[in-house]
Formats: C-alpha cells, sequence, structure tokens
C-alpha cells in the first residue's frame, strides 16, 4: 500500500507543479499539459479511497478511468508532435529518440484504464497484504507490470486486470504513469 500511495501523491503533486508551468504554454504543449492535468486530478480523486480515507465509490472509479482512457494511446501520441519539447514543455527529448517505448507505456496506459474500469465493481483488496505489499506478492518490488519476475513480469490484458481487486488495478495504473514520467518529464524547475 505503501508504494502506491507514494506513486499516487507524485502523480498528485507533479499536477500541482504542473498547473503553474501551464502559463506560458500555447498550442499543443498546453493541450498535452491539459490532459496530464487532468489525468492528476482523477489520481487525486480516487487516492483517498485506495488508502481507506475515503468511502469507495466505484462510480467515481469508473469516471476516472474513463479520464485515463480518453488520453491514453493513440491521443496520447499525438499530443507529441517530433518538435515540440522546450520551454514550458517537461517533455524530455527522449520521447522522441525512445518513440517506441513512449507509444508502448501510452498503449499500456490504454489497456490498464480498461482494466482498472472492469475492476471498479470488485471493490478494495481486503487486509493491505499482497497484491499491495512490498514483499513478493503479485504487486510486489521488483515484479512489476514494466519488466521484472513473477506474475506481472509480462504484460496482462485488460480482462486479466479487470478481475483484480481494484486497488491492485489501480497500482498498475499509477506504475505505468511513473515509468512514463521517470523516463519521459523533466522535473518541474
Amino acid at each position: 500500500m505503501k508504494k502506491t500511495t507514494v506513486l499516487a501523491t507524485l502523480i498528485a503533486t507533479s499536477t500541482a507543479f504542473a498547473a503553474l508551468a501551464h502559463g506560458g504554454a500555447t498550442g499543443i504543449v498546453k493541450e498535452r499539459m491539459d490532459a496530464m492535468a487532468d489525468m492528476g486530478k482523477a489520481v487525486k480523486a480516487i487516492t483517498p479511497m485506495m488508502r481507506g480515507e475515503t468511502d469507495y465509490d466505484a462510480k467515481v472509479v469508473r469516471q476516472a478511468a474513463a479520464t485515463f482512457s480518453r488520453h491514453a494511446g493513440e491521443s496520447m501520441t499525438d499530443l507529441f508532435p517530433e518538435g515540440s519539447g522546450g520551454m514550458p514543455s517537461e517533455a524530455k527529448d527522449a520521447i522522441w529518440s525512445k518513440w517506441a517505448e513512449f507509444s508502448a507505456l501510452a498503449g499500456q496506459l490504454g489497456i490498464v484504464s480498461e482494466g482498472l474500469a472492469g475492476a471498479a465493481d470488485n471493490g478494495l483488496m481486503g487486509g493491505g497484504s499482497g497484491m499491495m505489499g512490498s514483499g513478493s506478492g503479485m504487486m510486489g518490488s521488483g515484479s512489476g507490470m514494466m519488466g521484472g519476475s513473477g506474475a506481472m513480469g509480462r504484460a496482462m490484458t485488460a480482462a486479466q486486470i479487470s478481475e483484480m481487486p481494484v486497488d491492485g488495478a489501480f497500482t498498475m495504473l499509477t506504475q505505468v504513469c511513473s515509468a512514463c514520467h521517470t523516463q519521459f518529464r523533466a522535473e518541474s524547475k
């Protein structure tokens, strides 16, 4: 649970900082910053549920999943035409030099979003261990969706994700976001 909390907090916090940077953005750069802000708001809306701080609401989770889905895949990659880097953009040049990896993460966001929507009615995993733990469980460290070994070492389908408890699906979503931000997003200054 701590790993999910940290990832969600980082995503939500980076959204707040991004809002300040959006002031000078125009055109496609503003469009993508707005898309990222929408996804940050969606993370912020469901994180308290995943932490058990607010009542669980499957409808809110499905709405958040729809937000991620709307900005995934080609909708995401279309917002990054070559030559659209530089200030005030937070996009690293690695996006264009590692386009296949960036595109794969954008596609994976769509798959995980669909899985999250499907998992919304499954509710939260009880006990706070297993999938959300940091040990060797299904969502443990080193076995994340982006590589490694264990049950998550290979990419899962949306149908497989939709069978999970919703907090497990949410963890997968935040892992995709984090992997993309780590490789392709410059730190806010």
